[in-house]
């Protein structure tokens, strides 16, 4: 007796559109967060900021246009921190009252962040030459402290607004993950409100 063997049917081509629609799904919060993100004009209205929001936004120049040394006289790259947000002050390296408390905020606001804590990152431009208190190395430790120029530090923070020296030294800025200036806190800046910020962004943010 002879038996017929049917050799089994191709399997045919599976599509790939489920792939697709799965891929488009999960990149789809993530490119809208960054469309948000550059159009504050688009932020919900109830969303406000105790910091100015800065358009538009600057990104972090260059060593050859923003020269910055350490304590040790190493070069430092701004843009070393991207992926992190960033707050940023400048002073004098003797570090009056006004510095310590916007060094103080600064601190404070990055600490409260909780298990956020290793997204945020804290600069300290120094205008000068001269050795930086014991008191406040100490005080201050996990701050990057960095010399830098005047004039170059003026051209990134404030933009082409002409304005003197406390203008630079008053305030305390915000860099994004992206390496880019986007807010301004007031001078004298209320710590709780500084913190609010921050917290907010974190929470929002799918960057950094």
């Amino acid at each position: 007796m002879t038996t017929s063997s049917q050799s089994p049917r191709p399997a045919g081509k599976r599509s790939l559109l489920p792939l697709v629609l799965v891929f488009l799904c999960a990149l789809a919060p993530i490119v809208a967060a960054f469309v948000v993100y550059y159009n504050p004009q688009w932020w919900p209205q109830d969303s406000s900021n105790y910091g100015a929001l800065l358009e538009p936004q600057r990104p972090a120049p260059p060593p050859a246009e923003l020269t910055l040394t350490t304590l040790d006289g190493q070069p430092f790259d701004l843009r070393s921190l991207r992926g992190k947000w960033v707050l940023m002050s400048v002073d004098q390296a003797q570090c009056p009252e006004s510095c310590a408390r916007k060094l103080f905020v600064a601190r404070n606001s990055h600490a409260s962040q909780g298990r956020n804590v290793d997204r945020v990152a804290r600069v300290w431009f120094i205008t000068d030459d001269a050795p930086v208190p014991d008191k406040v190395l100490e005080a201050y430790k996990g701050t990057v402290m960095v010399r830098g120029q005047p004039e170059q530090l003026r051209r990134f923070l404030l933009g082409n607004q002409a304005a003197d020296a406390d203008a630079l030294r008053a305030p305390i800025w915000m860099m994004d993950p992206l390496g880019n200036l986007m807010m301004q806190f007031p001078a004298d800046a209320d710590g709780v409100q500084v913190r609010k910020d921050l917290s907010k962004l974190l929470y929002n943010s799918r960057i950094g």
